[in-house]
C-alpha cells in the first residue's frame, strides 16, 4: 500500500506546482501607456506597450472631461471614444474635432492581459 501512496503523492505535488506557476504567469499583466495631446478642441494620442499588438491594437480609448481637481473616472463625465489604429509605426487614437473646452484627460480601462493606464490632464483652448 505505501509504494502507492509515494507515486500519488508526487503527481499531486507536481500538478499543485504546475497550477501556482500557471497563477502566476495569468496574474503578470503588460503595461500600457495612453498619452493626449490637444488643440482647439481637437484629442489625440498613441496607445502603447512593450506587446503593442496584444496591448495597443484596438484598445478602446475613452476620453473623459475632468469635473474637479483631480482625475476621478468613476465620477468624471464620458466624452468620446475611439479605438487605437496602426498609423505608421504607432497605435494612435483621434476623437476629431468635438469643439469642446476645459480640462480632459484619455484612458484605457484593463483587460485579461494588459494594465490600464490614464494619460495626464490636458487643457483644451479655443484658439
Amino acid at each position: 500500500m505505501r509504494t502507492k501512496v509515494l507515486p500519488i503523492a508526487v503527481v499531486l505535488a507536481v500538478a499543485g506546482s504546475m497550477l501556482l506557476a500557471g497563477a502566476a504567469n495569468a496574474g503578470t499583466l503588460v503595461d500600457t501607456t495612453v498619452t493626449i495631446k490637444t488643440q482647439n478642441g481637437d484629442f489625440w494620442g498613441t496607445v502603447d506597450s512593450p506587446r503593442p499588438r496584444l496591448c495597443a491594437r484596438n484598445r478602446k480609448v475613452v476620453l473623459f472631461k475632468q469635473l474637479g481637481d483631480v482625475q476621478d473616472p468613476a465620477n468624471d463625465e464620458r466624452i468620446a471614444m475611439d479605438t487605437a489604429s496602426l498609423s505608421g509605426s504607432r497605435y494612435e487614437w483621434n476623437t476629431g474635432n468635438t469643439h469642446i473646452f476645459g480640462k480632459y484627460y484619455a484612458r484605457v480601462g484593463r483587460t485579461d492581459s494588459c494594465k490600464a493606464d490614464t494619460s495626464k490632464t490636458v487643457h483644451s483652448t479655443r484658439t
